[in-house]
């Protein structure tokens, strides 16, 4: 999958004249016309409810579309990137060392948490939403953030409602387990991301013919990226449902990230502000390390906090981005934003996010482009923003089964739903994991352990081929396992390997 932000489309191209310019508007404009045309005929192949959704759907497709046409050039000139105002990204041990006051239940009861649902399982093998694949003790995504918020309240007294973006993808499948939690002290609500329609790489009009997802119409669609939840979440009419509830701010994050916990401190900074400088939007940020060199940025662009990701680099730029010396913190995704702005923007029209074309290739070999958006680059369109370099361990994402391999581990200790590092490990970074295909699905990665290994005192684990660990296994140290084509390896029950590289028919070698 190719990701990049917009680039001029062909119809842009050497405007060096101003009929050429001229020429190019009326191209647009006609491309345009298409799109419209297109999107009446799909809305005409439905009644009801599924129509007025879709319609409501269609109208944020066009202003994305109409934008995508528009756009000339890179969304960045590299000339103008600053660094952020010292002020601007605060240390979270500062924002820490206030304090807290004697009842936080005031400020929880202004909190939503939000988390991004959207997601399917398919990179790790797995059927339906990724929230329901088991993480820890046969504890799931949505399990386990159930049992957060439910302890917050329970400890607090307080009623801090979870909500859920579903895609279509997700939604029929997350509703039927949420009943299990009908007796759990949280309240739960869903709203759905919009639906786009796919476009052809050529004519640049949808590849759907109508709006049913079956047969070949299934792969016409898609959920618009996280930058959706604006949208959807005010034209869901949750979002006022909320504010007249007396809720003041949202906490979102990814499902997957385990690390995206409720902090108490990050919410008192957020209530205690004087209201005529009140901050809008809180993006958490952390210092980046070789694995993070993809991750989006905080620059200080024309004035604003603006967030950088890697496909707004120009492609000469692109080592530079990646630098750990240059740009030190990267975008965890867990932000925290004030529901009144939020509706002030969407009504205003005034949310601002760059578009984001992603390419991809359909099961029959047909080329597509999806216009995307992400949460995090609206941060320019909110007051007073603010970036808080928070520990590591506020970003703990589970995208792999390697991942999967650390939360399942004796590294971490869970508690109230909560994963926190074990005080028995000497230092607080994790260990760097890396399995193999034969480890990619989480069925298969199962059946390879007998028990999840000792980590406590790993640095370094590889693992490649057909390789299978008994019970009671501990890793030490730096630890590579090779199985060559062919081959296979069976670590014996009870085996401590510590700086240990191991291949072939289990000879194990001093490293």
């Amino acid at each position: 999958v190719k990701y990049r932000v917009q680039d001029p489309v062909c119809l842009s191209k050497g405007v060096a004249n101003g009929g050429m310019a001229e020429f190019q508007e009326m191209m647009r404009q006609q491309l345009e016309s298409s799109m419209h045309t297109e999107l009446e005929k799909l809305l005409d192949t439905t009644t009801g409810a599924e129509r007025e959704v879709s319609k409501k759907d269609f109208e944020g497709f066009k202003n994305l579309y109409h934008r995508f046409l528009q756009v000339k050039g890179p969304s960045v000139e590299w000339i103008k990137i600053k660094r952020p105002p010292e002020d601007s990204i605060q240390p979270y041990d500062k924002i820490s060392a206030r304090g807290l006051p004697d009842s936080m239940a005031n400020s929880l009861n202004k909190l939503v948490v939000v988390k991004l649902n959207g997601g399917l399982g398919t990179s790790m093998g797995c059927k339906g939403p990724k929230s329901l694949i088991s993480v820890r003790n046969e504890n799931t995504f949505l399990d386990l953030t159930v049992q957060q918020i439910e302890h917050l309240n329970k400890t607090y007294n307080t009623d801090v409602p979870l909500v859920l973006m579903n895609s279509f993808n997700t939604d029929e499948d997350t509703k039927k387990i949420l009943q299990k939690y009908t007796h759990h002290r949280v309240k739960i609500h869903t709203f759905n991301q919009s639906r786009y329609p796919r476009i052809n790489k050529e004519s640049l009009l949808p590849v759907a013919t109508n709006l049913s997802m079956t047969g070949q119409n299934t792969e016409g669609w898609y959920p618009p990226g996280h930058g959706d939840i604006y949208a959807s979440f005010y034209n869901s009419g949750l979002l006022d449902q909320l504010i007249a509830q007396g809720k003041e701010y949202i906490f979102v994050s990814n499902i997957d990230n385990l690390g995206a916990t409720v902090d108490l401190h990050i919410l008192h900074h957020l209530v205690s502000q004087p209201n005529g400088k009140r901050c809008e939007f809180i993006m958490e940020v952390t210092d980046k390390t070789r694995a993070d060199v993809k991750g989006g940025t905080l620059i200080q662009y024309e004035g604003k906090l603006r967030l950088l990701e890697i496909a707004q680099v120009p492609k000469a730029h692109v080592d530079e981005f990646k630098s750990v010396s240059k740009f030190k913190i990267f975008n965890t995704n867990n932000l925290w934003i004030s529901l009144a702005a939020i509706k002030r923007l969407q009504e205003q029209k005034a949310m601002d996010m760059e578009i984001i074309v992603n390419s991809k290739t359909l099961d029959g070999g047909q080329n597509v482009i999806q216009l995307e958006t992400a949460v995090g680059a609206a941060i320019k369109s909110f007051d007073n923003a603010l970036g808080i370099n928070v520990p590591r361990s506020r970003f703990l994402p589970v995208k792999t089964t390697s991942d999967l391999l650390l939360v399942m581990s004796n590294l971490y200790s869970l508690e109230a739903g909560s994963l926190t590092m074990s005080p028995k490990r000497e230092f607080p970074t994790t260990p760097h994991v890396k399995l193999g295909s034969s480890f990619t699905k989480v069925q298969e990665y199962l059946t390879r352990f007998e028990s999840i290994p000792d980590m406590l005192e790993l640095d370094h684990l590889t693992v490649s081929g057909d390789v299978t660990f008994g019970k009671n296994v501990s890793l030490k140290g730096t630890v590579i396992i090779i199985a060559n084509h062919g081959d296979r390896i069976d670590i014996p029950a009870g085996s401590m390997l510590e700086n240990k590289i191991v291949s072939g028919n289990l000879r194990i070698l001093d490293h």
